[in-house]
């Protein structure tokens, strides 16, 4: 008999936008069509399939559920444990899940406390510190300009844009201003990183398969100098992902090995994804680590797929066998 495999996710249809919200405040949500396609992926594997919907859905149907696994793409409703709520009540209620747990979500989406393990791990990652509200900046001269703010815990660059990267203290303050207002959080100023942008997606556990790096090219160049990736640029024609890169082998087998020691270092599961700068002089840094990126058919894992010879059913199949294979449920 075949195997039942719940879906948990968000919608954005179903976020309902508050006065206050800025305009990116569902980015990380999934769009139907890509739950629709997911759904079919998982099918295609030979699985039936219970679409269960966000964390409240998943509450309400727990003491009834009647699945083998939860493949879970749930971003979570708000904070920063958000990602963390499903793989939670699935733990507790002994409900084996696709993906990271309920610690590495909440670790890798508070980019604070995932730096902190990058860098116990020996990790290259941006030189950063973290500020509250503007009064903090007095002492912000152990970084140099230019640097890159963000807000600390979001994801799907939210909070991103042409005026987040700042060259001097005015315009450092009003961005600090802007994410500690608008995002209600600490904001993390980061020293910013010109040269060019990866990312790398990683499927499996006991021994992580690397797949083929994925290269940003924004508005036709590769050499991004201060171009950046911003939440208006995945929403445009402006932004492409090229893959195969054209890599020096040194160069790509560096990028490779502090993605699998990224994915290491936070105990990934399953699948994630990491995203890179490489400076001017060939030092790759790595900005952070997606335990739970998307897979939009748009997105990084339907190209990589390609690059491999596989289709995106495939590797949907690779992902949630990778999860089957840890539970011993096969």
């Amino acid at each position: 008999m075949a195997k039942k495999v719940g879906l948990t996710y968000d919608l954005k249809t179903d976020y309902k936008f508050k006065a206050d919200d800025p305009e990116d405040a569902n980015a990380e949500f999934d769009a139907p069509s890509t739950i629709d396609v997911i759904a079919k992926a998982i099918e295609a594997n030979g699985f039936k399939v219970e679409r269960i919907g966000n964390v409240t859905n998943l509450l309400e149907k727990i003491d009834s559920l009647k699945v083998d696994i939860v493949f879970n793409i749930s971003e979570g409703m708000t904070g920063r444990n958000r990602e963390s709520q499903v793989p939670v009540v699935l733990e507790m209620a002994g409900i084996p899940f696709v993906g990271a747990d309920a610690l590495t979500l909440g670790l890798t989406l508070d980019k604070v406390m995932a730096k902190k393990i990058f860098i116990a791990e020996k990790i290259p990652t941006p030189k950063f510190f973290e500020v509250k509200n503007t009064e903090e900046l007095v002492n912000a001269d152990h970084c140099k300009f230019p640097l890159i703010v963000k807000p600390r815990f979001e994801g799907s660059s939210k909070g991103l844009s042409e005026n987040s990267r700042v060259e001097n203290m005015d315009e450092l303050k009003k961005q600090v201003e802007f994410i500690v207002t608008t995002y209600k959080q600490p904001a993390l100023v980061e020293e910013f990183i010109s040269g060019q942008e990866f990312t790398v997606a990683i499927v499996g556990n006991d021994q992580p398969e690397v797949l083929p790096i994925v290269q940003i090219k924004i508005d036709g160049r590769f050499k991004l100098n201060d171009k950046f990736y911003t939440f208006a640029r995945i929403t445009s024609d402006r932004l492409e992902y090229v893959c195969p890169e054209r890599l020096a082998p040194e160069l790509r087998k560096k990028i490779e090995d502090l993605a699998l020691k990224t994915y290491t270092a936070v105990e990934c599961r399953d699948f994630g994804r990491v995203d890179f700068r490489v400076d001017n002089e060939g030092n790759p840094f790595v900005l952070e680590i997606n335990p739970l990126p998307s897979l939009s058919t748009e997105d990084v894992f339907m190209l990589v797929a390609k690059e491999i010879g596989i289709t995106y059913e495939q590797m949907i199949g690779k992902i949630l066998d990778s999860a089957i294979k840890r539970y011993n449920l096969n």
